[in-house]
């Protein structure tokens, strides 16, 4: 049975020219029409309809207090709203009302109208699954337990680790995410692992046998990020002697992930509005457009929505993006993890780097658990992997190991910019000692010849440090 779609359009040449798109094609819908709110409201209060296109201007009503009576009324259907040109402000707000998507009439819009019903559909049916998979959780928590257990086993593979609520809730979410084609944004600090829901949510997809293609779109000046996006022709700047395709185009039929988006410039933003109202892009220096077919995850560490707010970044491209949101939580709001996560990289360096460990001694796994890790999962794995580097083969990690401002619990100054160089060379003398030392059998000569120095400017320096080492053949405290 076709989907059921009302416009609401006083003007009766354009629901006539509505009416024909959404007719056309292999798979047409079933469309009715009326020409004011009153008539509207009254046909769905009467009849079953599936969507609606809704006219910001009617005779009889204000499009967006017409949109307010329909979500109050029928708050589960889809409702697309139309303006007209140089109308985004309408759009956005139309969105923050509750829209499911909205369409600006241009040259081309009659083409995009069943492509963005299409997608209101699927977007609400992504949303009963959701509310389904939600009442099933609720309605028994033996069953769960089991799938949560599932979710998380399907998702180690990818390296996402953890049994926390913030982490299992993220999963969930990315699993209804990957059975879909719709817009992703990811939402969290640095280092909590965008880049690794990215792709599990376009590998666990139908888009899996496509490719993935990722952009940080912080790293190249908007010139050449423009190109990397788009592609450019021959000719199109200095140095461009051939053509070339853009990631758009390169990730065809697949996912293209862009990392970082609310640093892109105002021109980049609305070539990607472009692309994600049209499917369709422009090289540079190229004068038409070509059709892609991409889904498009995007990340931000930064709160993307203020920006928004304050104008910083486009409104209408946040709400394109902003279609399926997934925030990742920060690794300090999911401590039950850090236990896991430490574990479980151990044992993926200490195998990459082909050194046996005996694991982690409880305090050292206490500290661990304790530091509020300000750089997330990534700096976590920068301190596995300097323990694992510093460590001796067949030991336990112990807190003598860990960085200074980890025992502590206090993390460095950002960047580290503003700790002293005495104190950074002093940290690095002393664990290079420390690891020589262990390396000899805490054999003085043997290990100031390894060290390049005499026994007694080893132990000089050792007193300088403050550090003092047990004796030859004794354990480390």
């Amino acid at each position: 049975m076709p989907a059921r779609v009302l416009l609401i359009e006083d003007s009766a040449e354009t629901a006539r020219l509505l009416a024909g798109a959404l007719g056309a094609g292999s798979d047409p819908f079933e469309v009715a029409a009326a020409c004011s709110a009153r008539d509207g409201l009254a046909h769905l209060a009467a009849n079953p309809v599936d969507c609606v296109l809704l006219d910001y201007r009617l005779p009889d009503a204000d499009g967006l207090e017409c949109l307010r009576t329909i979500r109050q009324r029928h708050p589960d259907l889809p409702v697309v709203v139309i303006t007209g040109a140089g109308s985004e402000e309408v759009a956005v707000e139309a969105m923050k009302l509750g829209a499911s998507d909205y369409l600006v009439k241009h040259g081309k819009y009659l083409v995009t109208v069943p492509v963005v019903v299409r997608e209101a559909l699927g977007r609400r049916e992504l949303e009963r699954t959701a509310a389904h998979y939600r009442s099933a959780l609720r309605s028994s928590r033996r069953e769960a337990s089991r799938l949560r257990r599932e979710l998380r086993e399907r998702y180690r593979l990818d390296g996402i680790i953890g049994e926390s609520a913030a982490i299992e809730q993220a999963l969930f979410l990315a699993e209804r995410a990957a059975e879909t084609r719709v817009t992703v944004l990811l939402e969290g600090e640095t280092g909590t692992g965008k880049e690794l829901f990215a792709r599990a949510i376009h590998y666990h997809g139908p888009r899996a046998r496509g490719p993935f293609l990722a952009q940080n779109c912080a790293a190249l000046p908007e010139g050449l990020l423009e190109s990397e996006l788009f592609g450019h022709v021959r000719g199109a700047f200095t140095g461009a002697e051939r053509a070339r395709r853009g990631l758009f185009e390169e990730a065809d039929g697949g996912t293209l992930f862009l990392d970082e988006v609310g640093e892109a410039s105002p021109a980049i933003q609305a070539k990607l509005l472009r692309v994600l109202q049209d499917g369709e892009v422009r090289p540079v220096g190229g004068n038409g457009e070509r059709k892609v077919e991409v889904r498009v995850i995007a990340a931000s560490n930064g709160d993307l929505g203020e920006a928004a707010r304050e104008r910083r970044f486009r409104p209408d491209l946040y709400y394109r993006l902003r279609v399926f949101p997934i925030r990742l939580p920060a690794l300090r709001e999911r401590r039950g993890d850090i236990r896991l996560l430490a574990l479980h990289l151990l044992e993926r360096i200490s195998a990459r780097e082909g050194k046996t460990l005996r694991g982690f001694d409880a305090r050292a796994l206490r500290l661990l658990e304790r530091y509020p890790w300000p750089g997330n999962v990534r700096e976590l794995e920068n301190e596995i992997h300097r323990l694992v580097l510093c460590a001796e083969p067949g030991e336990r990690i112990t807190p003598d190991l860990l960085a200074a401002w980890i025992v502590e619990g206090a993390p460095p100054a950002a960047g580290g910019g503003t700790r002293p160089l005495k104190e950074i060379v002093r940290e690095v003398e002393l664990a290079t000692i420390r690891a020589r030392l262990r390396e000899h059998g805490y054999h003085r000569a043997a290990t100031a010849r390894s060290l390049g120095m005499t026994r007694e400017s080893l132990w000089a320096k050792l007193r300088q440090l403050g550090f003092v080492a047990p004796r030859r053949g004794s354990g480390e405290d």
